[in-house]
């Protein structure tokens, strides 16, 4: 006669619903994708929203440790998948609706953002001095962020290995911190569009079956762009969960004050303006032929004076992306009961 018991899978967390989780995953890894290719929006606050944040952050340091389990693996292969396949097939629609409509989308993400909010606030309840100063810090460091990038182009001028490598830490960990947008980090170390540029350069050479073409890309940018993900993700995934095993309160303040304080960034009544002669742009004194040859997403951006139909407009966009991501945050949390 066999004793031993029927399997019962189990995490820390109780019994695994593994359709729920499923669901969940391709849900937040979709949003994560997409937040990701935006800056000001973070993909980690879309894992939040979703209710799968937790179980990500311990997959990936499960799995950087050697501890191999079916839930951690299925978790991040969903969530890796769905967040690739939304780069990959919506990239150039995301781009295109923010370089031209770039009020009415960060109006959205304002919404999206704040959405997260009250996820984060039921994780730290009840609130304790740590929480607030968690929350300080995390505030001032995204409005520091933001007036260091505000009025630059959404291009930059690109750099070497090292920097690349240092822009894939930078990125990684914007994927895994909610608050964090990784486009933000990329604006501000100049490497967001040359790495958007490199990563389309190697597209069109593996259709062309130019292997010659792809090379240069794929070893001057991607390549160590790769190696940063990696050890970004290790180390940051890792420290993450050493945070809010040790001082929960005060990461989870930490957390709620990167998320407020990332809408600084995205006030949306800002647009792209065509840059004058002589203007500096990026390290480089505009000419005609150098004004002609920009393309429209690194023209230096600017405030505007919105109309009240645009601030009506915008309200009502912020209204539709805190619902839109309360209510994936509130069948994550009864997915989780």
């Amino acid at each position: 006669m066999n004793d031993t018991p029927p399997p019962n899978p189990q995490t820390d967390d109780g019994p695994i619903n593994y359709p729920s989780l499923m669901v969940r995953g391709g849900i937040g890894g979709l949003l994560m994708g997409l937040a990701n290719l935006v800056p000001g929006i973070s993909g980690g606050t879309m894992l939040l929203a979703s209710g799968i944040y937790p179980r990500f952050i311990r997959a990936i340091s499960e799995v950087t440790r050697l501890k191999f389990r079916v839930p951690s693996l299925s978790v991040l292969a969903v969530v890796g998948g769905a967040a690739g396949a939304a780069i990959l097939l919506l990239a150039g629609a995301v781009k295109g609706l923010v370089v031209d409509h770039r009020w009415v989308m960060f109006s959205l993400f304002i919404g999206l953002t704040l959405g997260g909010m009250p996820v984060v606030w039921k994780m730290l309840r009840p609130a304790t001095t740590a929480v607030w100063i968690g929350a300080v810090i995390g505030f001032s460091a995204m409005v520091a962020l933001a007036f260091v990038q505000a009025g630059e182009p959404s291009g930059g001028a690109g750099g070497g290995w090292i920097l690349m490598v240092i822009a894939g830490m930078a990125g990684a960990g914007a994927m895994i911190l909610p608050g964090v947008s990784g486009g933000y980090l990329l604006l501000v170390l100049g490497v967001y569009l040359p790495i958007l540029g490199a990563i389309d350069t190697f597209k069109d050479a593996l259709t062309a079956r130019d292997l010659g073409a792809a090379m240069d890309p794929a070893l001057g940018v991607l390549l160590p762009v790769a190696i940063g993900v990696g050890v970004g993700v290790v180390v940051v995934s890792n420290i993450v969960e050493l945070l809010l095993e040790k001082l929960p309160k005060l990461t989870f303040g930490s957390l709620l004050g990167l998320l407020s304080g990332a809408v600084i960034g995205l006030w949306p009544f800002q647009q792209g303006r065509a840059p004058e002669i002589g203007q500096t742009v990026r390290g480089q004194v505009m000419t005609p032929e150098l004004i002609e040859a920009l393309e429209p997403e690194k023209y230096p951006v600017e405030f505007f004076t919105a109309s009240g139909v645009q601030i009506a407009g915008a309200v009502g966009l912020i209204v539709v992306g805190f619902a839109a991501t309360a209510l994936l945050a509130r069948f994550g949390a009864a997915a989780e009961d």
